[in-house]
């Protein structure tokens, strides 16, 4: 597909030249263009459901973390979620903290490369060492304002003490 991140921005550069990429028609040609696919009519606009919780993560999906259809690999989407869920837990935990489960996990749309991958948390609930999250994944398509939602899952992360064992989540401030 692309050999390295110079190679595809040549890419996009052409692409903008001979399309407008910014509208969802424009957008629409650029993914087909590139990766022979088609984006549905429901991608090429913006969809009325909005993000749940809070934007804890933001990355830009990349060739290297991509199949050969330009299809980002659902383990870097997850790995990506996990991120994010450790960083909100860790937060509210006040130290160290490690997934002990995700639940039911299934992908609605696929992430592309040149996407910008939006991970949202919200804490759900505390236990008394453990604290459960809804984490979302949504995609902000390449040259286009829209986004839309990959997936969600809930995330129950532990709150670990300096040995390593589990501790009561502190109270809120």
């Amino acid at each position: 597909m692309f050999q390295n991140t110079r190679t595809l921005l040549e890419s996009v550069n052409e692409v903008q030249r001979s399309v407008d990429a910014s509208s969802p028609e424009g957008y629409s040609k650029w993914r087909s263009q590139q990766f022979g696919v088609v984006v549905m009519a429901d991608e090429a606009t913006s969809s009325n459901e909005q993000p749940d919780g809070e934007l804890t993560l933001r990355t830009l999906a990349m060739p290297g973390d991509a199949n050969a259809a330009g299809d980002i690999f659902g383990g870097w989407v997850m790995a990506q979620m996990d991120l994010a869920s450790g960083i909100r837990a860790a937060e509210r935990a006040r130290g160290r903290v490690v997934t002990a489960a995700v639940k039911e996990m299934s992908f609605e749309r696929p992430v592309k490369i040149g996407d910008t991958l939006c991970i949202y948390t919200k804490i759900n609930s505390i236990g008394r060492t453990s604290i459960n999250l809804r984490v979302e994944a949504w995609a902000q398509r390449y040259l286009h304002q829209g986004r839309v939602k990959v997936t969600q899952a809930d995330f129950i992360m532990v709150a670990l003490d300096e040995t390593g064992k589990p501790m009561p989540v502190p109270p809120e401030d």
